[in-house]
Parts: C-alpha cells; structure tokens; sequence
C-alpha cells in the first residue's frame, strides 16, 4: 500500500519538478545582457538547482567510464555483457588495446543502490586489473513469472559469474555481500570447483554483526522478522513490469541511511546552494554527482532482503556455522587456496571495526602468510570503497594482494 502513496505523491510532485526545470532551462539561456548576473540571477538558479537534485529515481546512472589510464597509456574502455539473467548481469569493462591483467570481480551490494554506486572502485581498479562486475537490477522492473530471488539465488549468482571468468579470477566484495561472496568461494573450494577465485577481499561487510554493533545492527536485532514483513514490504504498482511482485522499496532504505544522518545531509544542501550562489563550481559538482547517485534507487525482492536481515544482521548464521545453502551447510573452513584480505574503516557507522576482521577466524585452513587485515584510520563506511583514502591508502594494498596471488 505505501509504495501506492509514495507513487500517488511522485506523480502530484512531478509538473513542480517540470515546471522547475523549465524555468532553469529558461535561466540558462537568457542573454547575460537581459538578465544581468546579480546576486538575485544567481540565488535563483542555485535554488532552482538544489530543488532538482531533490529527487527519487528509479534509472540506473551510467557508469561513464570510457578510457583509463594503465601502463602510462590512455586506455578505451568498453562495457562488455558477459551473462544476463532476469535479476542481475555479469558485467565486463573491456579494454582491447591493454596487456592481459588479473581478473577481478567486483560485488556489488544489493542495498537500494545500483551497482554504479562503485563506479569510482571500478575506475581506479581498472588501471591495474581487467574487472568485472554484478550489476543487478531493479526489481521493479523484474517480471513476477521470473521467480524468487533470495539468498540462495544471489550465492548461486556468484558462483556462476565467477565460473563464467574462469579460473584464475579474484573477487571483491563491498558491503553487504561479504557473507555472501565467502560462502561462494566457501561452497567453491568444497566442492574443488576449478574457478574458485585465487584471492577474496571482503570490505567493510557484515561477516560477524555480533562484533561493535552499530545502529543499523540493533534497529535489525531490535524486533522480530515478521515485523519488517509487516511494515517495510510493499507490493510493486501495475504500471510497471515487476508488477505485484513484493519487495523492500528503494526509497524506503534511501529514507532510513538519511535518517541516520540526517543534520549532514540537510547541511549538504545547505552548502550546495552556497557554492552555487558563490560560484565554488568543483564543490556543487562533487556534490550534484553523489546525489544523483545516491538518489537513483533500486527495489530489492523481498525474499533477498529479508532473509538477509534474518541469516545476517540477526542470527550472524555464517559466523556461527549455521548458514544453509539450497540445504547444504556452509562450511568456510573449506577454503585452502584462496588467499583473504579484509579492509574496514576507522570511522564506519555501518560495518564496525572487528565485524569484517571476523572472517579470519573463520577461514581456519587459510594459512596465516596468505591472510592480510588492514584498518583505515579516519574512513567512514564509503571511505572504504571511494575517495581519496581509498584511492591512495586503500588501493595499493588491494592492487599488492591481487598481483601477489595472481602470481
């Protein structure tokens, strides 16, 4: 019912972000003569700027990655579709014209955002390494007649795509699929699968919510899963494909990381409209591009994201041996061959320091030479994953495993 109201509400909302628009258009076109450049042309643009970049989508932004720099050269890139299914798509960026490099998947969460979220993983990832990347869909826009899709399915996605690489890959995941992407390469060294990766980075992911929980951890443990059943599932309208289909609402999960933060975002605008009026052009640009990001967002089925707060934020089920697989017990302790690193930040609100860090404990038959844990002094949670400390702190050492094992 409330995705009903919250699209009743998009649609009286949407002749005022038209109407905006328009008189921004207008704006940009009249003649500097007619109109002048005083402070009041300037606090109106700057208004009718922050007023548009408040706004829900539902479309997936590019990735926008067309050439790189690798090996000192200036490198085309291309996205390559590598295998497709209904829910999500094993992406490849392409570069005809570099040497061979290690290849890499990287795993996105399946949390609200589009996988482009990690747009700036892949660019610096790609000057080193051929990378690919789970780019899964709105399920919105999945027809209900293409099934379920929960943890089991997104864990069997992961072994498909990595067998589709081939032998000799490495795998990075980011956020929330850290347990999923160690029970892959878990069930992939049981059953001595010839694709199971060489390397597995885990960053800032929920291996162990036991340890440092954090409010996303207590809101998760704080009431029974039929609860968030009950008032966080919501039914997919007529009007798109995914039509009845049940699902966790993308603006639902979007309202709850900004409640969190709630002052920072408000004063985000508020600093977005200053550095418009005053002409700061590189602050507003930083500024319009997260949240055209962090405004895109994605429906997840409700199957996937509920028993993702159940085996994850409540029970812990991997860190306490109790995770299923189609029925079968996960046991990380299988894994031998593939070498870990696990990365967190100082500052992370949503993963705690120690919550990553517990996979070690667990891949036991993992020799101590081939285990590696690094923490990020100052890093909030996308810290890890973007930015300067990811870039020139992060990354190296990222780089260093991969080749290592590649080796």
């Amino acid at each position: 019912m409330f995705y009903d109201i919250f699209q009743a509400h998009s649609d009286l909302l949407w002749p005022a972000r038209v109407a905006t628009r328009v008189m921004r258009d207008l704006l940009d076109g009249a003649p500097t003569a007619a109109s002048g450049r005083g402070p009041w042309r300037r606090r109106v643009e700057a208004m009718l700027d922050v007023m548009d970049q408040a706004n829900l989508t539902h479309a997936r932004p590019d990735y926008a990655i067309a050439h790189v720099e690798s090996d000192g050269r200036d490198i085309a890139v291309r996205e390559e579709t590598v295998a497709r299914t209904a829910f999500g798509t094993l992406l490849r960026f392409a570069k005809p014209d570099a040497a061979p490099q290690p290849r890499v998947l990287v795993v996105a969460p399946m949390s609200g955002h589009f996988a482009t979220l990690l747009r700036e993983t892949v660019r610096t990832m790609l000057s080193d390494h051929d990378v690919y990347i789970t780019d899964w869909h709105n399920a919105r826009d999945v027809p209900l007649w293409c099934g379920r899709f929960g943890l089991d399915e997104y864990v069997a996605h992961l072994i498909d795509f990595v067998a589709r690489i081939g032998p000799g890959a490495h795998v990075l995941a980011v956020c929330q699929p850290c347990v999923a992407a160690l029970a892959a390469v878990a069930l992939m060294a049981e059953d001595d699968h010839p694709a199971q990766p060489r390397s597995l980075t885990l960053m800032a992911g929920p291996v162990d919510c036991r340890v440092n929980p954090t409010r996303v951890n207590e809101l998760a443990t704080s009431r029974e899963l039929g609860w968030f059943e009950r008032h966080l599932i919501s039914t997919v309208p007529w009007r798109y494909a995914g039509a009845m289909r049940r699902v966790y609402p993308g603006f639902v999960q979007v309202g709850a990381f900004m409640s969190m933060n709630l002052q920072r975002h408000q004063q985000s605008f508020v600093d977005l409209y200053r550095h418009l009026v005053e002409g700061q052009r590189e602050s507003a640009a930083a500024t319009r591009a997260f949240y055209r990001e962090y405004f895109a967002v994605a429906d997840l089925p409700a199957e996937f994201y509920l028993e993702t707060v159940r085996d994850v934020f409540q029970e812990a089920a991997l860190a306490r041996g109790t995770l299923r697989w189609r029925g079968r017990r996960v046991d990380v302790r299988a894994i031998r061959r593939t070498a870990l690193l696990t990365v967190e930040g100082e500052k992370d609100d949503i993963c705690a320091i120690g919550q990553t860090m517990a996979a070690h404990d667990l891949c036991t038959s993992v020799r101590a030479y081939r285990k590696q844990h690094y923490m990020q002094a100052g890093a909030g949670h996308y810290g890890v994953f973007s930015g300067r400390r990811w870039q020139q702190q992060i990354y190296p050492i990222v780089r260093d495993l991969v080749h290592l094992a590649d080796g």
